[in-house]
């Protein structure tokens, strides 16, 4: 009970920060068509300009000031790079967000070195926020928690309370009326994708000192972002909530169970000898595979449901 308990938690609070960072990705997918290879980045960007701010002004000043800085620059992109080369087509524009990875990568380097930065969990977080037996849950877990939902909260009703929010899903299938009624429909695609820049901004203040702030955290995210995007269908928000909520538990639950399919055959009486732990998939433990296993589940996702969860377009 205390480990199926303490592993849910664990699982969900990885799953709600793998939505955070795929919600931005989700946005300006949906709303632009743009599938921003890029994205990760800016998550990664997060993360070192909260800790370049949390030197001098503490965590709770860059929590507000690192996501808009983040949503700036991500606004500057799209202005001044993607923009000019959306007229291509789509390739250009992979491309481009593509290269514009390994550039924020060098630039991230360049300015804080190759090594993991001292980027500690706030003193007023770091601590148990309850004791389940003998296990504690951290509270700082608990507050990526909270934060995640709230931005759940706050995306939903800004694009279904507000006006602006209306303008931007209108933008989307119907520039041209929207552009009649005397809106800069290119202003609000650099918007979207500034917002959406901003909010894995957020991601990267909250996970980076959850985890790890180091030049490679961009590329240890990157590709499960997109598997959380395809998984959840392209350009759902709802089901790139879920996807990260399911495949937060799946890897979580995998790593926590050290458990092999032979020692599992064991236990119901399959005789296992010598010639049989030959097999590496039967010595293998679960734990060791656990990196892969949202990429199975992908690999099932696009052979019976090739649109997603909740996607109403084919990935």
């Amino acid at each position: 009970m205390e480990f199926a308990l303490i592993t849910l938690l664990n699982g969900l609070s990885y799953g709600l920060l793998l939505f955070m960072l795929s919600s931005g990705l989700t946005l300006i997918f949906s709303m632009m068509g743009v599938l921003n290879f890029a994205h990760a980045s800016f998550y990664m960007l997060g993360a070192y300009f909260a800790y370049a701010i949390s030197i001098t002004l503490g965590f709770w000043p860059a929590l507000l000031l690192a996501p808009p800085v983040v949503g700036v620059i991500g606004a500057l992109v799209e202005r001044y790079g993607l923009r000019v080369v959306r007229k291509y087509g789509h390739i250009p524009e992979l491309l481009f967000t593509f290269g514009l990875s390994y550039v924020v990568v060098e630039l991230v380097q360049l300015v804080w070195g190759r090594a993991a930065v001292p980027y500690p969990i706030p003193k007023a977080l770091d601590g148990p926020l309850f004791t389940f037996y003998s296990t504690a849950f951290p509270m700082y877990r608990g507050f990526m928690m909270l934060i995640a939902l709230l931005m759940l909260l706050s995306i939903y009703l800004l694009l279904k309370r507000t006006r602006i929010g209306l303008v931007i899903q209108a933008a989307l299938t119907h520039p041209e009326a929207v552009e009649s009624l005397g809106h800069n429909v290119p202003r609000i695609f650099t918007l979207v994708f500034g917002g959406g820049c901003a909010l894995a901004g957020l991601a990267g203040v909250i996970g980076g000192n959850a985890f790890v702030t180091e030049p490679s955290m961009a590329a240890a995210l990157g590709s499960i972002i997109f598997v959380v995007v395809v998984v959840g269908g392209m350009g759902s928000l709802v089901g790139a909530f879920v996807a990260s909520l399911l495949i937060g538990l799946l890897q979580t639950y995998a790593v926590a169970l050290d458990y092999s399919l032979a020692s599992l055959l064991s236990r119901f009486g399959a005789e296992i000898t010598a010639s049989t732990l030959g097999y590496p998939l039967l010595v293998l433990s679960i734990a060791q595979i656990a990196p892969i296993l949202p990429y199975l589940f992908l690999v099932l996702i696009l052979i019976f449901r090739p649109r997603g969860l909740m996607g109403t377009r084919e990935s």
